[in-house]
Parts: structure tokens; sequence; C-alpha cells
């Protein structure tokens, strides 16, 4: 290959790079005609393409620097979001717990103030729990002694129930070997019986001033004591108050039993449950009927008004008048035949009110329903009675009984026939109760 081939090349390779870096080539001219035209040696032109060699080679080097610095940038700009991603993430988690530490703290506080309010309460408790304890044991120890107390009542009571016994066995003996002793033979009948009562009565005088003997030597004897010792109280004021005590126990005694014997009177005069559940449901029913009458009676009246207004029309108001009528006698007959029954209470009405004892169904019949206002009176008035009734029990009761607790009554209730008859069962079993105390073993002939 010549000189001038090889330049020729070296000149398109030039081209070729001009080119790819998107300049225009370099065009070889073949002309004679050179006044247009700049001529290049051939070193120039070898030092030329050098040049323009290395610049194309450098511009090169410096794209692929530049590009490569974009990527670089590229790459830590995105490196640079991802921290400040996790930055933020950071942030987010630094705030989280921050919240979360004084939510911490807050639970924390308010469970120390559950603690101290709790701890505060148990100390109250337990203060109140030994303050019980301490009434508790008070309330032991009073009823320990009570208990005591009791004891030794019972013990008393027991002793005189057997000197008592001992007493009736002794007396029952005697009465006996008396009567066996006068009549040859064992009592069997009435006058044996009666008998054997003044055989009783006699002992009993015999003991009696058999006890007055004695007392009257224990007295003389206490008299002399008393003046040889001088500061001894004497045993006749503890005497005289024990029978003081005991007379004015016989009292209330026999007073109890004469209200015993009254109340049985008036238990047995008076109707029974039943009669009386039904004399309720009458006089309900009773009341019930006098509404009607009185409405009926209102409304007869206002008939009569509306009959003299209106004489138009005297048919109509006729047949309603004798409709009023019937259904009026119905009623008055109903009310009629109630009172006119037989377990009626019309003996206490005919009782108390003098001017109806010659009262019967002639009388009835000649004088209509008039007689049925005062019988209606008289049952509501012995049903107001019954509450005074239950208050006196009441009273009698608290007198008597005072540890059974009554209920209180309203007094828009009506007062039951079941209450006053527990008031006086009570009663009836603290009297008994007394009497077998006071008189464990009396025979009643």
């Amino acid at each position: 290959m010549t000189e001038k081939q090889r330049e020729e090349a070296e000149w398109e390779s030039i081209n070729m790079l001009l080119m790819t870096h998107g300049l225009k080539p370099l065009c070889l001219v073949k002309r004679t005609d050179l006044k247009d035209l700049i001529i290049f040696d051939k070193q120039s032109s070898q030092t030329m393409r050098q040049n323009l060699k290395t610049l194309v080679e450098e511009t090169a080097c410096q794209q692929k620097m530049i590009r490569e610095l974009i990527e670089t940038n590229q790459q830590l700009k995105k490196e640079l979001q991802l921290e400040k991603c996790r930055a933020v993430d950071q942030e987010q988690r630094a705030n989280d717990l921050e919240q979360i530490m004084e939510s911490a703290k807050s639970k924390i506080g308010e469970l120390e103030d559950e603690s101290l309010n709790r701890v505060c309460q148990q100390q109250n408790k337990i203060k109140d729990l030994q303050k019980e304890h301490k009434a508790l044991q008070a309330k032991c120890h009073h009823y320990k002694k009570k208990q005591m107390e009791q004891q030794e009542t019972i013990a008393s009571l027991q002793k005189d129930i057997y000197r008592l016994t001992k007493e009736e066995e002794e007396r029952i003996v005697t009465q006996n070997r008396v009567f066996s002793y006068l009549c040859k033979r064992v009592p069997h009948t009435i006058l044996d019986r009666q008998l054997l009562c003044l055989i009783d009565y006699y002992e009993s005088k015999i003991r009696k001033l058999h006890k007055q003997r004695q007392y009257k030597e224990d007295e003389s004897q206490s008299e002399e004591d008393y003046g040889s010792l001088g500061a001894l109280p004497t045993y006749k004021g503890l005497l005289t108050s024990l029978q003081n005590q005991l007379k004015e126990s016989k009292s209330k005694i026999d007073a109890l039993l004469s209200e015993k014997l009254n109340l049985q009177k008036d238990l047995e005069t008076r109707p029974t449950q039943h009669e009386l559940r039904l004399y309720k449901q009458q006089v309900k029913k009773l009341e019930k009927a006098l509404k009607k009458s009185i409405k009926l009676q209102d409304l007869i009246s206002q008939n009569k008004a509306e009959d003299k207004e209106k004489k138009d029309e005297p048919s109509k108001d006729n047949q309603q008048q004798v409709l009023i009528d019937q259904r009026y006698f119905q009623v008055l007959s109903s009310i009629n035949s109630i009172i006119h029954n037989p377990r009626a209470p019309v003996i206490i009405y005919k009782q108390s009110k003098g001017g109806a004892q010659h009262f019967n169904k002639d009388l009835v019949q000649d004088c209509g329903f008039e007689h049925l206002v005062p019988i209606i009176e008289m049952w509501a008035d012995q049903l107001i009675s019954l509450k005074d009734l239950y208050k006196s029990l009441k009273m009698l009761s608290a007198e008597l009984v005072p540890w059974h607790n009554l209920k209180k009554q309203d007094e828009n209730e009506g007062v039951r026939v079941e209450d006053l008859l527990f008031i006086v069962d009570t009663m009836l079993e603290e009297v008994e109760n007394k009497e077998k105390i006071v008189h464990p073993h009396c025979v009643w002939w």
C-alpha cells in the first residue's frame, strides 16, 4: 500500500470517528484548482489526524465519565431517598416509642394511684374489722355473762321445780294416806274427790300453821342473833318483800286468767273465720249493690225529670223506666236474699236495734227494701270495730307478750281475722305457760 492510500485510510477512520460522535466528516478533494483550498503537508496532516483522534477519544472518555457520573448521581439520589425514608421511619418509630413511653408512664401512675387507694381501703377495712372484732368480743363476753346468769336461773328454777314436785308428791301421799285411814278404801267417786279436796285444804292449813310457828321461832332466834351482833340486817323485811311480790304475782295471774276467760267467751260468741270471710264478701257485694242502687236512683230521678220535660214520647220512657225498675228490683232482691241467709249476722242488728226485733218476711214485703240500709250500716260498723279490737288486742299483747314483734299494719289495709286469732293464740299460750310454771302439778277436778 502506498503512503497516499494509507493517509486516505487514516482520514476515513477519523471521519468514521467524527460521524460516530455526530460531527461532519472531512472530505479529501482531488482537483487541480487550489484557490479555495488549504493544503497541509504530511507532517501537519499527521498531527491534525492525531489531534482529532485524541480529541475524539478524549471526548469519548469525557462522555463516558459524564455517563458514569450521571449514573452515580442517580444512584446516590436513590440512596439518599432511601436514607430519607429510613430516617422518616426512624423518626416515626421514635415518636411511637415516645407515645408508648408516655402511655406506659401514665399507666404506671394510674397503677400506683390504684395501688395506693387499695392499700388505703385495705387499711380502712382492717381497722373496721378490728373494731367489729372488738365489738363482737364485747358482745360475746356480754352473752357469756347472760348465759351464766340464765344457767344460774335455770338451776334455781330446777331446784324449785324439784322442791315443788316433792311437795306435790308428799301432798298426794298424805291425801291418800288420810283417806285410806278414814275410809279404809281407795278414792273413786266424786264425793271421794271432794273429800280429798277437803283433806288437802286442812293439810294446807296445818302446813301453814307449822310454817308460821317455825317462822316465829326463826324470827325470835334472829332477834336474839341481831341483839347479839347488832350490825346484821333482819330477814323480816326480805320476807315481807317476797310475800308482797308473791301477792302481786298472784293478783297479776288472776287478772290474766280473768282476761283469758273473757277473751274465750268473746271468741265463743263471735263467728268463725270462714263466716267472717263470707261476711266480708257479702259486705263487698252489698257495697257494690248500694253503689249501683244509688246510680240507679240518680238515673231514675234524671229519667223523671226528662219525663216531665218530654211528654211527647211517653211510651219509650215508660219502657226504659220499666227495665230500670226491673234491674233495680233484681239487685235489691239479691241483696235481700243475702241478708236473709241463715249464715248472715242479722242477730247483732236485732240485738242492737230495738225497733227491729219483730222483723219478719211479711214486714219486709210490706215495707219494701227499706230494712236493708240499717243492716248494711250495722255490718260496716262491725267491720270498723274490728280495727278497734285489733288495737286493743295489740296493746294487751304488748303488755303480756312484749317480746313478740307484731308487724305494723297500714291504715289503708283492712284488719284480717287471722291476725286477731294469732294474737289471741299467742296470749293464751303465754298464760298457759305461766300457769304451768306457777302450778306445775295442779290437779283440776
